[in-house]
């Protein structure tokens, strides 16, 4: 397993235990999901990373909200958007915040590692915030 995909099971156990009613597990699989994209990955799985994260960078939503918009996504029946993944996907990865010690520091270094994924896709923030325009849920 490579270093950074067991890192993100690890930070899977500490969000997912962490019992923080903001859910910022969510957080985790969005940014890990956007950074280690590539051509073979389904667009609904890069879509709803990318939503996620610009709902929790850009408008500061938990991700217990992430979590309801995307449930409100999948309802609807239509293509997903085709993304361009950007050969640079952010200086943070998930061994960097696995690195941090537990508590407010590592959940500090959760954000700023979704503020660095989201910054990667800067060429996506109009077609993500227009796809949730679209579908009334900003």
């Amino acid at each position: 397993m490579a270093a950074d995909d067991q890192a993100f099971h690890e930070l899977c156990g500490y969000t997912l235990a962490h019992g923080d009613p903001a859910f910022i597990h969510q957080h985790v699989v969005d940014a890990f999901a956007a950074q280690e994209a590539d051509e073979e990955t389904k667009p609904i799985k890069i879509t709803f990373a990318l939503v996620g994260l610009y709902l929790h960078v850009e408008r500061g939503q938990t991700g217990r909200w992430a979590q309801r918009v995307h449930m409100q996504l999948a309802k609807r029946k239509h293509d997903w958007p085709s993304f361009t993944l950007p050969a640079d996907r952010g200086a943070i990865t998930a061994a960097d915040v696995l690195a941090v010690p537990p508590g407010p520091e590592r959940d500090r270094a959760i954000d700023a590692w979704c503020a660095s994924v989201w910054a990667a896709y800067r060429d996506s923030h109009g077609a993500v915030e227009a796809l949730l325009r679209t579908h009334g849920l900003i």
